[in-house]
């Protein structure tokens, strides 16, 4: 048994080449081999949000907090909200984040797959995310 204690891995900030706004990354666990998953607690403020992404291996999110919005490559923006899980398939191009007015979080989880999570590409913009 290991417990990760809370902390014990530094917050950052989203990068801006991976999301638009302000995002906190909270990293919970990361693999060591063998193991392959990986998990973070995301903290999207109003109006933030990723770029278009894929995982090779796919991913899920679990919205912990808030209102969000995701929407997966020549689909609808879909609302999410506390409780629900979202499943991305492999190679699936998609976004994520915060509603327009109010903030949203959620825990992350994906594998790792030669030694890549994910592949990131264009910001999304305004009139994808629906502002």
């Amino acid at each position: 048994m290991e417990i990760f204690r809370a902390g014990h891995l530094s917050s950052r900030e989203g990068p801006a080449d991976w999301f638009t706004g302000q995002v906190r990354i909270e990293p919970l666990f990361n693999p060591t081999a063998p193991d392959r998953v990986q998990g973070a607690s995301v903290t999207f403020e109003p109006g933030a949000r990723t770029a278009w992404h894929t995982h090779p291996l796919g991913q899920t999110l679990i919205v912990t907090a808030g209102l969000g919005r995701v929407q997966r490559m020549g689909g609808p923006v879909e609302e999410i909200r506390p409780g629900d899980v979202v499943w991305f398939a492999p190679n699936e191009k998609h976004w994520h984040g915060a509603a327009p007015s109010t903030g949203m979080s959620h825990i992350a989880i994906q594998e790792v797959e030669g030694g890549k999570v994910v592949y990131w590409m264009e910001h999304v913009s305004d009139a994808d995310y629906g502002a």
